[in-house]
C-alpha cells in the first residue's frame, strides 16, 4: 500500500497544479492579458430585482473615449459563464460587455413561481439600462445578444425599449431564437425600427425557426429560409408575398427614419446548444457587431482565443476529478479513517464459469436498456411537476429509478448465482459494520466539501470554474442551497452504481483491469449515448427530430455522458485502494447533486 499512497500524493499535486493552471490561464484570457478589467457585480434593477453579472471593461474604454456596450445573455437552464466565447472575444476587440445571469438563474435573484418567466425575460433590458449609466459606455451604441431564452429576453428588451422616448438599444443579435415577425394584430411588421438586427439561426436548431408551410406540413429549422417570416424579416417587416427572395449570410441595408439599418440571418451548420461553443457562431457574433458599431480594436473574426479558455477550464475539470480520487485515498491513511483502508490493493475476482459471464453481460445490458427506455417518460413526468427545479426533479427521479433497478439486479444476481458460488458480501465491501459505514459516509462528504472548496478558490481568485461545454462545476451563492433536497434523489444511483461496478462487476472479464473498468463504464453510459444518437441521426438525415417534444430532455444527456462514465472510473480507482464502494459513491452523489441544482432555473 506504500506504492498506492505515494502515487496518490503525486496525483494530488498534479490535480492542484491542473486547477491552479486553469485559474491562471483562464484569468489571463478573460482579461486579454491584463488589457481588460473583469469584475463580478450585482446590481439592482429599477423594478427592484437583483441581477448578477460579469462586467468587462477594456483599457481603451474611458469617460473621454467611451466604447460600444453589449449585453450578452445565456439561455434557459444556463448561466453567465456559458457566454464566455462572446464576452472573451467582444471584450478583446474593445467592447464593454455585460454578461448577465438571467433572473432565477446563476447568482441572480430567485423568482417566485408567480413571477416566473415573465420577469426573467426582462433581464437583458435591465442590463442595457445598467450599461447606459456607465460613463465609459457610448450610450448611442448599446447592443444586446442572447442565446435561446436569452434571445427571447432580447425581444422583450426591444418591446420595453420601444416605450422609451429615446431608445437605448441600437443593435440586436438573436442567437438561436426567433425574431418578433408580426405586430399585435398578427400582421408582418418591423418592430425593431432603425436598429441593426440579426438572427443567428442554427441549421439544426431543436427549438426555434419551425413553421407550417402552405401545404400544412410542419417544417423544422433546416427549412427556415423558406419560412415567410424569415423573408419578411430580411425585407424589413413587409409582407413577403411578391417581394424578392433574400438569402442567408447576406447583410441587407435599408434607410429607416433617416438611418441606415441592417438585417441578416446567419445559418451555421450546427445544433442549438453548440452555438455557445462554436467558432462559426462566434465568428458571426464578432462580424455582426463590427458591422453595427465598428470594433474599437479590430481583430479578424477568425482570430479567436476563447477555445483556449475552454481547454484550460477542462484541464481544471480533470484536476478536480483527480483531486477527488487522490484526496479520498490519502484520507484513508489518516488515523481517523485508517479502518477504511484495504490491506492491499484489491484485485479483480475470477469468474467461476460461463454462467457467471452471462450474468455479467446480461446485468450490464439490462441496466443500460432500463435506463434508456424509462428516460424520456420519466423526464416528461418529473419536469411536469409543480416544483422549484424541474430539471433537477426529472433527472433526480430518473437517477433514483435507475439506482433501484441496479439494487434489484444485484439482489437477484446474489441469490440466483453469487451466493451459490461463494460470493462473500463482507469480503467484497458490500456489508460492513455500522461504524465503518458511518465513517465511509463521513469521508465521502468531507471529500466533496473539500473538492468544492477548490472550486470556490478558483472562482474567488481567478473568476474561473471547471467545465467542458455544458458540464460545469461552478461556485454558487448560498440561496441556491435551499434546493438541497433534490440532491437526495441522486444518492441511490451513485452509491448503488459504485457497489455494482466494483463489488459485483470488478472481475477478470476484459483480461486487463482497465479493460474491465472501461466495459463497465461504457455500459453505464449507454442511455446517455443512445438517445442523442437516435435523435440527431434522424434530424441530420431526415431533417426532423425523433422526439421533438422531448428535445430539451435529450439535450440534458450531453453532460451526463461524461458524468456517468467518469463516475465509474473514479469509484473503481478508490475502491482498489479501499475495498469500499461507498466513499466515492457518496462524494459523486453530492457533486452531481450540486452540479444539477446550480446549473438550472430555480423558482420559489
Amino acid at each position: 500500500m506504500d506504492k498506492v499512497k505515494r502515487f496518490a500524493k503525486i496525483t494530488l499535486v498534479v490535480s492542484l497544479v491542473f486547477m491552479l493552471l486553469c485559474g491562471i490561464v483562464v484569468s489571463s484570457i478573460q482579461t486579454s492579458g491584463g488589457n481588460v478589467t473583469m469584475k463580478e457585480l450585482t446590481f439592482e434593477t429599477d423594478t427592484g430585482y437583483t441581477v448578477s453579472a460579469y462586467l468587462f471593461i477594456p483599457d481603451t474604454a474611458t469617460a473621454d473615449n467611451p466604447a460600444p456596450g453589449i449585453v450578452s445573455s445565456h439561455g434557459y437552464l444556463n448561466n453567465k459563464e456559458m457566454q464566455d466565447a462572446n464576452y472573451v472575444e467582444l471584450a478583446r476587440r474593445g467592447y464593454v460587455v455585460l454578461a448577465t445571469d438571467m433572473l432565477s438563474h446563476g447568482d441572480s435573484q430567485i423568482l417566485s413561481a408567480e413571477e416566473g418567466t415573465g420577469v426573467a425575460l426582462t433581464t437583458v433590458y435591465h442590463g442595457a439600462v445598467a450599461l447606459s449609466r456607465m460613463p465609459f459606455v457610448d450610450h448611442t451604441r448599446i447592443g444586446i445578444t442572447g442565446h435561446s431564452m436569452g434571445g427571447m429576453n432580447c425581444n422583450m428588451a426591444i418591446a420595453l425599449d420601444n416605450i422609451n422616448e429615446t431608445p437605448l438599444i441600437s443593435a440586436v443579435l438573436l442567437n438561436c431564437a426567433d425574431a418578433t415577425y408580426t405586430d399585435a394584430d398578427g400582421n408582418y411588421a418591423n418592430i425593431y425600427g432603425s436598429r441593426d438586427v440579426g438572427i443567428l439561426s442554427a441549421q439544426y436548431d431543436e427549438f426555434f425557426h419551425s413553421f407550417t408551410d402552405s401545404t400544412g406540413a410542419y417544417r423544422e429549422a433546416p427549412y427556415f429560409m423558406e419560412n415567410p417570416a424569415a423573408q419578411s424579416f430580411l425585407n424589413f417587416g413587409v409582407d413577403p408575398a411578391g417581394v424578392e427572395t433574400r438569402n442567408a449570410d447576406t447583410i441587407y441595408h435599408q434607410e429607416i427614419d433617416g438611418e441606415d439599418a441592417i438585417r441578416v440571418i446567419y445559418r451555421p451548420d450546427i445544433i442549438h446548444p453548440w452555438s455557445h461553443f462554436s467558432a462559426k457562431a462566434t465568428t458571426r457574433v464578432i462580424e455582426f457587431f463590427e458591422e453595427a458599431f465598428g470594433a474599437p480594436n479590430p481583430i479578424a473574426s477568425s482570430d479567436q482565443v476563447w477555445q483556449w479558455k475552454e481547454a484550460f477550464n477542462c484541464i481544471g475539470l480533470i484536476g478536480f476529478g483527480l483531486f477527488i480520487c487522490s484526496f479520498a485515498i490519502l484520507m484513508v491513511f489518516t488515523p481517523l479513517f485508517s479502518s477504511l483502508r484495504a490491506a492491499e490493493p484489491v484485485k479483480p475476482a475470477k469468474v467461476a464459469d460461463r454462467t457467471g459471464v452471462i450474468w455479467f453481460w446480461g446485468s450490464l445490458a439490462a441496466g443500460a436498456l432500463f435506463g434508456t427506455l424509462i428516460y424520456i417518460p420519466i423526464l416528461k413526468f418529473g419536469t411536469g411537476l409543480p416544483v422549484g427545479q424541474t430539471e433537477a426533479m426529472g433527472l433526480g427521479l430518473w437517477s433514483t429509478l435507475c439506482g433501484v433497478f441496479c439494487i434489484l439486479s444485484m439482489v437477484v444476481f446474489y441469490f440466483c448465482y453469487g451466493k451459490k458460488h461463494g460470493m462473500d458480501l463482507a469480503d467484497l465491501g458490500v456489508k460492513m459494520p455500522l461504524k465503518k459505514l458511518g465513517l465511509s459516509v463521513l469521508l465521502g462528504v468531507i471529500v466533496a466539501v473539500v473538492a468544492y472548496g477548490c472550486v470556490f478558490v478558483a472562482d474567488y481568485f481567478f473568476f474561473a470554474d471547471f467545465r467542458i461545454w455544458t458540464l460545469a462545476i461552478k461556485a454558487f451563492e448560498l440561496p441556491i442551497l435551499r434546493f438541497w433536497p433534490y440532491m437526495l434523489l441522486f444518492i441511490t444511483y451513485y452509491v448503488a452504481q459504485s457497489v455494482a461496478a466494483n463489488c459485483f462487476n470488478y472481475n477478470t472479464i476484459g483480461v486487463k483491469s482497465w479493460v474491465n473498468a472501461l466495459i463497465v463504464a461504457v455500459f453505464a453510459t449507454i442511455p446517455a449515448l443512445v438517445l442523442p444518437w437516435i435523435q440527431y441521426i434522424t434530424y441530420f438525415s431526415a431533417k426532423h427530430m425523433m422526439w421533438p417534444a422531448s428535445n430539451m430532455h435529450v439535450l440534458w444527456l450531453f453532460p451526463i455522458v461524461l458524468i456517468l462514465f467518469f463516475n465509474t472510473i473514479m469509484s473503481r480507482v478508490v475502491y482498489k485502494a479501499t475495498k469500499n464502494p461507498y466513499i466515492v459513491g457518496v462524494t459523486n452523489a453530492i457533486i452531481v447533486g450540486l452540479l444539477t441544482i446550480t446549473n438550472t432555473c430555480s423558482l420559489l
